[in-house]
Order: structure tokens, then sequence, then C-alpha cells
């Protein structure tokens, strides 16, 4: 369970459900995104529509996998070989194949996202594992792959012209979990896109540098 820093309230954990939720919800939006967008660039992002989806495929695949050994390295990640296809890209292990077109992007992501939902809902909540911001627990790669998807979600759905706007409630239990000293008061899906150096909130300025907590919380 996580406390809110603003009320002291407990809040839900993150779930494996949680995880799944988020990625039907953006596979659902990518679905109806318009063929000749693809290319365009994603919101805020100095990556196109492709890329951005392409990375957000690749942090679910990459969180799923920290979990994966039976002894997770807690110092530095499972070693992946990283690419990029350019050099302002994102760095990827996983490349989708562009001969099958966004659906098969979306498929490759809907993939990702699964293994990520697999991973969580079987791995202890007693195992630990690598990431930069802390060595972090299973809920905590569940929120993280949340945020991913909601966030970069955003930032295509900006790039395609699409409405986007996730349920408040799932944005509030990872707001608890990873960023627990955001502000409250606020809709939890501005807060969230704050805390991530996308948005402003009244009397807090839009962020030029973020990072969220990923410790396990007592």
């Amino acid at each position: 369970m996580s406390r809110s820093a603003e009320t002291g309230s407990v809040s839900s954990p993150v779930t494996a459900d949680d995880v799944d939720l988020a990625v039907r919800l953006a596979v659902g939006v990518l679905r109806d995104a318009p063929s000749e967008g693809w290319g365009d660039k994603a919101g805020s992002l100095e990556w196109d529509c492709w890329e951005t989806v392409e990375h957000l495929a690749n942090d679910l695949l990459y969180y799923a996998v920290q979990l994966g050994p039976q002894s997770p390295p807690l110092d530095t990640h499972v070693p992946f070989a990283l690419n990029r296809k350019r050099p302002d890209g994102p760095t990827v292990f996983v490349f989708a194949e562009r001969t099958a077109g966004p659906a098969g992007l979306v498929q490759v992501l809907e993939a990702c996202g699964a293994l990520l939902v697999a991973m969580v809902r079987t791995a202890s909540s007693e195992v630990r594992a690598h990431h930069a911001a802390g060595v972090s627990d299973p809920e905590g790669f569940a929120a993280m792959g949340v945020v991913e998807t909601l966030v970069h979600m955003h930032d295509a759905a900006e790039g395609f012209g699409l409405a986007w706007t996730p349920p408040s409630a799932l944005c509030s239990r990872v707001l608890a979990r990873l960023f627990p000293e955001a502000p409250g008061g606020a809709d939890p899906w501005r807060t969230l896109l704050w805390a991530t150096g996308r948005a402003e909130l009244p009397g807090h300025p839009r962020l030029t540098s973020w990072r969220w907590v990923s410790t396990p919380r007592p």
C-alpha cells in the first residue's frame, strides 16, 4: 500500500490489472489512429509517433524482463543490447517490423504489455530488481509501466490529434506510488502530466526535469 504525502491516507496498490487496463485503453486509441500520422512529431517529444509507441513497447518489455531472473541484478539492468535507428531517436532493444505497418506495431505494444502484466502478476512481492531511480518491486514496475503508457499515449495522441484522458483513479494510484510529493487538490491526470514535465498546474510551473521514486513503499 502507498501513503499519500498530501493527506496521509493509504491508497490502493498498483496492480497487474492496472497495467492491463492502461495498455488496453492505449491499444484501443491507437487502432483508430490515422495511418498518415505515424511519422508526425509526438507532442513535445523529438520522436515521431511510431518511435514513441515503439519506445513505449520497449519500456513495458524492459520492466518485465527485470523481474524475470531468479536473482535479478540490483546494480544494473538485465543486459539486453540497446540500439538506436537514428542519433536522436529512442534507445530500444526490440524493433517492430515496419513492413507489418501500424497494426503490427500496435500488436507489439499489446504483446509487451501482456508480458509485464504476467510478470507483475506472478512475481513474489519480495522480488527486487534494478531501476535507475532506485531498486524496485513488482508494484513499482507496474506503476512505472502504467505511467509510461499514460504519458507516452498523451504524446502520441497529441501527434495524431486524438483525445486521450485516462481514468482518474488509475492516475491517482500511480501518483501515490511514484510521485508522493506531487501537489494535491488538482485533477489527477493533469497532476500526472505536471509530474512528468508535460503541463503546468496552478501555482506550479511546468517542470524542466523530473524523476519518480521507484523504491518500494513501507
